[in-house]
């Protein structure tokens, strides 16, 4: 008993002794931590808001829409359990606030549906009560801006309008969040919707399966194909569903979780490089204890109880710091426990790794107080007798043979600060990347700032309207359709845009070639691997019953729905979905305002015209940028750690030689000099090393991150040589200036000259 309290009191008076650094690498470990449990949360199915929501609403794993009703029920395709619908659903347009956004108008009943039934998030639902009621999709009201019990206009394809009320909105599985899913969608009572748009042709049926086996859903799909032929508009699954919920959460998880692995690396070695560097430091102590009694073990317990302690304590704080903060950001029922208490029990193993080694060899130590541990001798480095060569001053020499007196510290000195500048590099590489979508929209597909629709003008009215504006460049008639991919029994996007020849949209093609004739088209990175098809190869799709033979010349990069977009020329879709065209893309002319020339349009057209602007995917990103510096932030804590360690080291090192460098005839400043010097090679080094590896790895790793995602590779950037070299400066800069406040004390503190 008594043995353990004089060891604790041991741990107690070494850890006041160096409280910053001890400060330091706690923070370090809590905030890897921290961000390996957002990175997880952020991967995790769990985070994703498809997952919530379809156990809400008992959701359906197949939904496919047809022309006409259908008579399907649950015996008559295997795996299926029970069936949503048909509801009639027509397309109109609401019109809030000035704004005009396409809308899908679902009837379903008052009485809750067993299967894919919406939940009620604010207000209620419908009631036959109140037949001028309507229910909004969640994300929908939310971008229309509108409460309960706000009037909600829309307008059927005949042009009549009609007011109805927003008695509640809700969350739904069945399609992704607006406006990335597209028309929104809101509900309303059969006999509301009959008097809205009384003609059976104007709409179509929707009709959702639940099935036995979730993994079923792409051979159920392919039946539904087959059994209803001619009268398949469009089917999907709950994995797009899944995908569009998913927004950039995946993107910002891989990012965190890329940090935090390779951080816990660094982390790692800076617990074990400091608990090297006090274990040679207290080889005085530790003798001093063996030679009290205690055994090779206790030793070697205190020190990892010392080390290792710090290092749980930080796990401990970065467990709650995690937790807490995707609670706070996501829910607490999105949260997975199961992966929490997983990286906190490998981040404990990691940290009890990391200084049990160092535990174990001062627990060998020799109990002989005197024999104090001397830095090896005999030898110089190359970079020593390089600076003999070229006759640097004194101190600079001195220096440059003190910084690799002992190799392996020196070499985790260099590496653990490699690691974390070469993250930083990484980092920096996406920052950049965001700004080249952001400076350069024409290189994710945002050649066109706006996009027009006819509303209440003629199509060709329209057309004349927006080419008689001076900020307009170009405009592309365009349409969106959905079409049927064989043998994937699910629909895919088709975007046509301009025509095949001189007046073709350019699409950022990143391999092959833009279309040129009828007939060729250009795709995402998603649609080529959805389809197993290469460029070159031709693609048969079906839209509204119409077959599409397109040959296949390029691949684009693709930002929207994870890249299954299938580019074409507007003459390659057949005339009833070319003509009219859906909307008109404007490309403007440089410097040209796109709000300016919104608000021209507008007034030009009397709010005829629906104009829009394209919205930028980098836009959706800029919380990475607050991720990156909160990520570099920490990194640089524990290239401190480790320069703190390796300032400590080279101290205790060289402490004797002080007087006797001052004897010899060298100013404080120069002694000075000579210490920082030590501890600044390793900086530079390691700050070096780091850059060049994060430099030739950065774009690699962005392409692997965009062809994984669908988007495509060809969109990395490294950082700009000017960020690099502000990067290094403050790096290398920052390490000096702390390595110099230990160097002043110890140069100007009187140490007497002692026999060694």
């Amino acid at each position: 008993m008594s043995t353990m309290r004089a060891g604790g009191r041991w741990i107690k008076a070494d850890l006041r002794a160096r409280k910053g650094q001890a400060a330091l690498t706690v923070l370090a470990v809590a905030g890897i931590v921290a961000a390996l449990i957002a990175a997880v949360t952020l991967l995790e199915d769990g985070t994703n808001p498809w997952r919530g929501l379809f156990a809400q609403t008992n959701g359906a794993h197949v939904w496919f829409y047809t022309k006409d009703s259908p008579r399907i029920t649950a015996g008559d395709i295997d795996g299926v359990t029970h069936v949503a619908g048909p509801y009639r659903s027509a397309p109109v347009t609401v019109a809030q606030d000035g704004k005009k956004e396409p809308t899908s108008l679902r009837a379903m009943p008052s009485a809750p549906a067993g299967v894919a039934r919406p939940v009620v998030a604010e207000g209620r639902w419908l009631d036959p009560a109140q037949h001028d009621g309507v229910v909004v999709e969640r994300s929908f009201a939310a971008a229309l801006r509108v409460r309960v019990g706000a009037p909600f206009t829309v307008i059927a394809l005949s042009g009549e309008r009609h007011t109805l009320y927003v008695r509640g909105i809700a969350d739904s599985a069945e399609q992704g969040f607006f406006p990335e899913w597209t028309p929104g969608l809101a509900w309303v009572l059969p006999g509301t919707l009959d008097r809205i748009e009384p003609m059976l042709g104007r709409s179509e049926w929707v009709t959702g399966l639940r099935l036995t086996d979730a993994e079923a859903a792409q051979i159920v799909s392919q039946r539904v194909v087959v059994r209803l032929d001619d009268q398949l508009q469009r089917v999907y699954t709950w994995r797009e569903v899944r995908a569009a919920m998913e927004l950039d959460n995946r993107l910002l998880g891989t990012l965190l979780a890329l940090f935090g692995v390779v951080g816990l690396v660094a982390a790692a070695l800076a617990l074990a490089n400091a608990a090297g560097g006090r274990v040679l430091g207290q080889l005085r102590d530790l003798a001093t204890l063996k030679s009290m009694g205690f055994t090779r073990g206790q030793v070697a317990l205190l020190l990892l109880a010392e080390h290792g302690s710090l290092g749980l304590l930080g796990v401990l704080l970065g467990a709650v710091a995690g937790w807490a903060g995707t609670v706070a950001v996501l829910g607490a029922s999105l949260v997975a426990p199961v992966p929490v208490l997983t990286i906190v029990t490998s981040t404990a193993l990691v940290v009890l790794a990391a200084v049990g080694v160092p535990a174990w060899r001062g627990g060998r130590t020799p109990p002989i107080p005197a024999a104090p541990a001397v830095p090896p001798r005999g030898h110089l480095s190359r970079l020593a007798r390089l600076a003999l060569l070229v006759r640097l001053p004194p101190a600079l020499i001195l220096g440059t043979r003190d910084a690799f007196t002992r190799r392996v510290p020196a070499f985790l000195t260099v590496f653990g600060l490699a690691v974390p500048m070469m993250m930083i590099t990484i980092g920096l590489g996406v920052w950049a990347t965001l700004d080249n979508f952001l400076s350069h929209p024409e290189q994710v597909g945002q050649h066109a700032a706006l996009h027009v629709r006819a509303g209440k003008l003629e199509t060709a009215q329209a057309e004349r309207l927006v080419k008689r504006d001076p900020g307009v460049l170009a405009v592309y008639p365009g349409a969106e359709v959905n079409a049927l991919a064989p043998g994937e029994a699910r629909s895919i996007r088709v975007r046509a845009l301009g025509g095949s020849g001189a007046g073709a949209y350019p699409f950022p093609v990143v391999e092959g070639r833009l279309y040129g004739q009828p007939g060729e088209a250009v795709a995402g990175q998603g649609l080529l691997d959805l389809l197993g098809a290469k460029i070159g190869d031709r693609v048969r799709l079906t839209v509204g019953g119409s077959p599409l033979i397109v040959r296949i010349v390029g691949r684009t990069v693709e930002p929207d729905l994870d890249g299954e977009v299938l580019s074409v020329g507007l003459d390659s879709l057949a005339a009833k979905d070319a003509v009219p065209p859906e909307f008109h893309a404007l490309a403007l002319r440089p410097g040209a305002d796109p709000a300016e020339v919104r608000a021209r349009l507008l007034a030009a057209s009397g709010e005829g015209l629906e104009v829009q602007r394209v919205v930028n995917p980098a836009d959706r990103l800029t919380v990475i940028r607050v991720v990156i510096v909160a990520l570099i932030v920490l990194l640089s804590l524990i290239g401190l750690a480790n320069l703190l360690t390796a300032s400590a080291l080279g101290l205790r090192d060289h402490a004797f030689d002080l007087a006797v460098l001052k004897a010899m005839g060298l100013t404080p400043r120069q002694v000075m000099a000579t210490l920082v010097t030590g501890s600044g090679l390793l900086v530079v080094l390691g700050v070096a090393v780091g850059t060049a590896v994060g430099v030739s790895v950065v774009t690699g790793l962005i392409d692997l991150q965009g062809h994984t995602s669908g988007v495509g590779a060809g969109i990395g950037r490294p950082p700009s040589p000017v960020t690099l070299t502000l990067a290094v400066l403050s790096a290398v800069g920052a390490a000096v200036a702390v390595a110099i406040i230990p160097a002043r004390r110890a140069a100007r503190a009187q140490v007497p000259i002692a026999t060694r």
